[in-house]
């Protein structure tokens, strides 16, 4: 019998443009550099905020929260959601769980033009703040648009993809809140 050199595996991956091409699989020193690099990523995000640690988390059978008792980030993303008529605007507080994040804000648009329109407002409000998101994930599509900041993840879908993926009974044991539909103020004014 005669030794053969394992062949290099190849994995398929999406491009920009939405085209397939090939992409040979990385060599396993590329790997832990990767790996080193991401994880020095996520230091340097906490090192610019507070700890997970000093975080305290909400207890599950705490008072009931209020969108308040929230960083001034997700009160921004749920107040320039609602600016532009954003519906069923809910945080789910994860910060209680072993989750990769600490805080979903979830909310409905009625088409992909609304969804695409919020998902904009959003982004342009933690702009303002010096917020960029880490990954923006199906702008193209609109049916379910992520939002990554790191400490937060905003979601936003249309009807049907909201009831469809129900995120809501996914992390059930999320605290939940409830935004009551009131006038958004955003950069001092209020929407017309």
């Amino acid at each position: 019998m005669t030794k053969s050199t394992p062949r290099k595996r190849a994995t398929r991956t999406t491009g920009s443009t939405g085209t397939r091409k090939r992409v040979v699989a990385r060599s396993p020193a590329t790997k832990t550099a990767a790996r080193k690099q991401a994880a020095a990523t996520k230091k340097a995000l906490a090192a610019a905020g507070e700890s997970k640690a000093a975080r305290k988390p909400p207890e599950p059978n705490e008072e009931t929260l209020t969108l308040d008792d929230y960083s001034e980030q997700v009160q921004t993303a749920v107040r320039a959601a609602s600016a532009k008529k954003a519906e069923k605007i809910m945080i789910l507080d994860l910060r209680h769980t072993s989750a990769f994040t600490d805080v979903f804000v979830v909310c409905t648009g009625q088409n992909a033009r609304q969804v695409k329109a919020i998902v904009d407002s959003v982004e342009e409000a933690l702009k303002a703040l010096g917020q960029r998101p880490v990954a923006v994930e199906g702008y193209r599509g609109s049916e379910w648009v992520l939002v990554d900041y790191f400490d937060f993840v905003v979601h936003v879908f249309t009807p049907e993809s909201r009831e469809f993926y129900a995120l809501e009974r996914l992390w059930g044991n999320a605290i939940r809140v409830e935004v009551a539909d009131e006038p958004a103020v955003v950069g001092g004014r209020r929407p017309a």
